[in-house]
């Protein structure tokens, strides 16, 4: 028998036992340690003399205590004048005296009166509004504006709204137009010539002959209706046409804003609007020149309750969002008069100027007493909704139709409309100087 391979061997390979290689660190003894190689280390330890620079005199060391020196006191002085502006601005700050005329929280409509009239009231809005509790009511939160379908609020059939139906406010007695035989009061349906009877009722209260102010202030609490085509605003009127019509005695619009969803219609119920109006005539109201209007970045302004004000003295008007501190609108009045401002009488006007008279100021049309107005209007023709903006249905110039044209697409509007409509919780109005001895 013979013997196993030797572990050395394998397959007729011979292997070689391995040894260790040399110490690097000496001769290995007998016993298999190592006589360690002894390194010195050297120190790095100065001695003797050397040179010390970081406590010894620099020439450079006044140099850097001059620059700290100027460094903070220019930062101190950048505070003081920082302060300075500050408390400077905040003596500009008018600080004049008020008496409350009106603070409504809108228990009742005791300082109110409703506008019934169908002729759109000069900018051809759709609705008819209306004094039915149905579009405007009080509830335990406010206010509410709230427009309705002609067709769920009335007898008037879905035919007659659309031919052969006359309605008359002058026959039933609640038109409130001066003139009550004009198409304020009386509309016949007519489908030869698209005419249809308004297809929305809503509602447009006013302080009109019981609350007014000549300069002051005015606060509204409200939160707008979200909804296609929804227009609504708080603005101003004034009392008396002192000056002559629209738009020569004023107008002043704290806000108006558009109730489309502003993901898909630009500028929608994220964006308010504040303007004043003055001029001779449509086609020459300034209005682009005092108008403004300011957006959100972030949700609408119809999720929430809102502070829509106003302060007005004879020096300026500005018109403000929650606080003072957004306004949406600013003007000063003077040197110049508002007539100077327009530019009028550069375009051949001099002889129509219906402000400048004896005892006229430089805020004149603006210093007459104005009343509050409430409403909620429903479409336009007059441009507040620009035209293949948002999938609007109807077109506004020379279209006979429009308003056929809205009614017929009330399938794509009518379910976007908050239901509650407009929630006004409260009304405050404000005469500039004391209670006893008003600025006026």
């Amino acid at each position: 028998m013979s013997q196993p391979p030797s572990i050395f061997e394998t397959d007729g390979i011979r292997s070689v036992p391995m040894t260790a290689p040399p110490s690097l660190y000496g001769k290995r003894t007998s016993a298999g340690s190592s006589q360690a190689r002894q390194r010195r280390l050297k120190s790095a330890r100065l001695v003797g003399k050397y040179e010390k620079p970081w406590i010894e005199a620099s020439p450079y060391k006044n140099r850097e205590r001059w620059d700290k020196l100027i460094l903070w006191g220019c930062i101190l002085i950048g505070f003081g004048i920082g302060i300075a502006l500050c408390v400077l601005k905040y003596l500009q700050i008018p600080r004049n005296q008020y008496c409350l005329v009106m603070d409504d929280e809108f228990e009742n409509l005791d300082n109110w009166s409703h506008e019934v009239e169908i002729g759109g009231f000069g900018s051809n809005s759709f609705e008819w509004t209306t004094d039915d509790p149905l579009n405007s009511y009080v509830a335990d939160d406010g206010l509410h504006i709230k427009p309705t379908l002609t067709l769920d609020t009335t007898n008037i059939t879905l035919d007659e709204l659309l031919n052969g139906y006359t309605l008359n406010l002058t026959a039933d007695g609640t038109c409130t137009s001066n003139d009550t035989t004009s198409t304020d009061c009386v509309r016949t349906s007519n489908a030869t010539t698209t005419t249809i009877i308004n297809p929305v009722r809503s509602a447009r209260i006013t302080t009109q002959g019981k609350k007014t102010i000549r300069y002051g202030r005015v606060e509204v609490v409200a939160k707008i209706p979200a909804g296609q085509w929804l227009w609504p605003a708080i603005w101003m009127m004034p009392e008396n046409s002192v000056y002559g019509v629209w738009p020569r005695s004023g107008e002043i619009d704290l806000m108006e804003a558009r109730g489309n969803d502003p993901t898909t219609y630009p500028l929608g119920a994220n964006t308010i609007y504040s303007t004043i109006h003055w001029g001779l005539d449509y086609f020459t109201d300034q209005s682009k020149k005092t108008a403004s209007w300011y957006t959100r970045q972030r949700g609408a302004y119809s999720s929430g309750f809102h502070t829509y004000g106003l302060e007005w003295t004879p020096k300026y008007l500005f018109i403000y969002i929650d606080n003072k501190l957004l306004q949406s609108l600013t003007v000063k009045f003077g040197p110049k008069t508002m007539w100077e401002r327009s530019g009028l009488e550069a375009a051949g006007n001099s002889s129509k100027d219906p402000w400048s008279y004896q005892g006229s100021s430089v805020s004149t049309p603006f210093d007459q007493d104005f009343y509050l107005i409430l409403n909620v209007a429903v479409g336009t023709t007059n441009g507040f909704f620009a035209d293949s903006v948002g999938g609007k249905p109807w077109v506004d110039r020379g279209s006979p139709a429009a308003m056929m044209d809205f009614w017929k697409a009330n399938a794509t509007w009518y379910p976007t409309w908050d239901p509650e409509g407009m929630i006004v919780k409260s009304a405050k109005m404000w005469q500039l100087g004391s209670c006893s001895s008003p600025e006026l």
